[in-house]
């Protein structure tokens, strides 16, 4: 049975107490014999949480779901979603459970999340648990997206369960370690929240769920002369300046469902994500991605598509005139393209060095992608190699035929320092044969492997000796038909 832990830290339930009709109250699954495996020290202290008191057995046991926290109510959220283009009514956290907020250091309201804790009302088949490698792969790219400046959720804590899961593994069915995950967030407020309360037919619920996320994430909004437009006009904007990073990186999501799409504006759900290697625009690595919808080069019109989804859901809510309405929701999406555009543009010029209003931005930016292309140079070994070129360093080899030509053009329109450039292009991302390396050892009880790609990811800027391997593309015989799975 699960017990109330004695408090180490205070939550709060606002969302449990003031939106009716998006949760179910519910309670983790109690698990054999948690252990700490790894634990966010540094996320922890921006919480004001004891670190000291995190590792005790109390709170062990509640980062596994066997200690209820003191005075709020738990909650699995509900929402619902379109999955590779199809609507479900009905998806809400299956296996997940929201313990409640906590207010960091800063002042900012923060979700703590449990990821792996027991089937829920809402569970689609399985377990509800969650294996050790996927849990350890999102605390890993989180932290990686995090070092990378890019907006995301976080993790706390992985905690091993004591129990052997059944799942997929290589095309075989196989006993795998369990653990729950703590997850991070600005909140768990997605596109598919808003589908949810929309089908509901419940104009209250969809009325309360709009003025709670312009409190947590766009309070200026409230003043608006339409509050529901602003909110929509404000995840347009962060969607924008979101996708606009993960491309400047070379980072592909994997599954970029409408539950997937994170209100914030943060980074959720790191299942079969992956980084891009070899330049190229149709790169899918997903195994459940077939056709390629969430391709890395598809990754700005999909957002279109799922923005358009929520602003269906809102829709009653910017004028009760539908016509109306719908031509408020189409010029605030249509403004989409060109928030992406400007910041992905002003993160492309950067990252070659370039200023701003550097006429010749784009074309040389679209230059270079093309020889990155035509050439199989990998994305963030040749971003990274701008810098030993201005050193006077020669990448021809790397890049082919017509590499010179565009240095000739580049070099003079570059206005910052190869130190400066360093520090726009990193040197070490989750590489695939790194992750899965990682992974498997830490399924077999080997931790080192996986602390040491985190070391070099979390700070990828920065060279340091004894790393080269973690800046060395994935050898060829590995990326001929890599696929990364969901874990689920």
């Amino acid at each position: 049975m699960t017990v109330a832990a004695r408090p180490m830290f205070e939550l709060d339930d606002s969302f449990a107490r003031e939106l009716v009709g998006l949760h179910q109250p519910w309670q983790a699954v109690p698990v054999a014999e948690p252990s700490l495996v790894v634990l966010n020290e540094g996320l922890a202290e921006q919480l004001g949480i004891d670190v000291e008191a995190l590792r005790s057995p109390a709170g062990i046991a509640l980062l596994a779901g066997n200690a209820a926290p003191a005075g709020v109510t738990t909650v699995a959220q509900a929402y619902a979603g379109h999955q590779f283009g199809g609507y479900s009514p009905r998806l809400g956290d299956g296996r997940a459970l929201l313990l409640g907020e906590i207010i960091s250091v800063d002042g900012a309201r923060r979700d703590l999340h449990l990821k792996g804790s027991g089937r829920t009302p809402f569970a689609r088949g399985g377990d509800g648990r969650a294996a050790l490698g996927p849990m350890l792969r999102e605390y890993l790219m989180g932290e990686a997206m995090h070092a990378l400046g890019i907006p995301t959720t976080r993790m706390l804590a992985v905690i091993a369960t004591g129990e052997s899961i059944g799942r997929e593994v290589d095309g075989r069915y196989a006993q795998v370690p369990g653990a729950v995950l703590t997850r991070v967030a600005a909140s768990h407020l997605r596109v598919g929240t808003f589908q949810f309360a929309a089908a509901t037919g419940d104009r209250a619920i969809l009325e309360d769920l709009v003025r709670y996320a312009i409190a947590r994430h766009a309070p200026g909004a409230a003043n608006a002369d339409n509050p529901a437009l602003a909110l929509f006009d404000h995840v347009v904007g962060v969607q924008a300046g979101l996708v606009a990073r993960w491309m400047e990186v070379g980072f592909i999501h994997g599954v970029m469902n409408t539950d997937n799409v994170t209100i914030s504006g943060e980074t959720i759900d790191y299942g079969p994500c992956a980084f891009m290697e070899a330049y190229d625009p149709a790169t899918v690595f997903s195994s459940i991605d077939h056709a390629g919808r969430y391709a890395y080069g598809n990754q700005p019109a999909i957002t279109t598509w799922n923005l358009a989804r929520l602003a269906e859901a809102m829709l009653a809510l910017f004028d009760d005139d539908n016509d109306s309405a719908i031509e408020l929701a189409t010029a605030s999406l249509q403004v989409f393209p060109e928030r992406f555009q400007t910041a992905w543009s002003g993160a492309m010029r950067s990252k070659l060095g370039l200023a701003p209003d550097e006429v010749s931005g784009d074309v040389l930016v679209a230059d270079l992608l093309t020889l990155m292309h035509d050439n199989g140079v990998d994305y963030t070994a040749g971003t990274r190699s701008l810098s030993a070129v201005l050193r006077g360093e020669r990448r021809t080899e790397m890049f082919g035929d017509g590499f010179d030509e565009w240095c000739e053009r580049w070099r003079p329109a570059v206005i910052s320092t190869p130190d400066e450039l360093d520090l726009r292009n990193p040197l070490y991302v989750p590489r695939n044969h790194l992750v899965e390396e990682a992974l498997a050892a830490a399924t077999t009880g080997d931790l080192a492997p996986f602390e040491q790609l985190l070391a070099a990811v979390t700070d990828p800027f920065t060279e340091r000796p004894g790393l080269d391997r973690y800046a060395t593309p994935a050898p060829p015989d590995f990326t001929t038909g890599y696929q990364t799975f969901c874990g689920t």
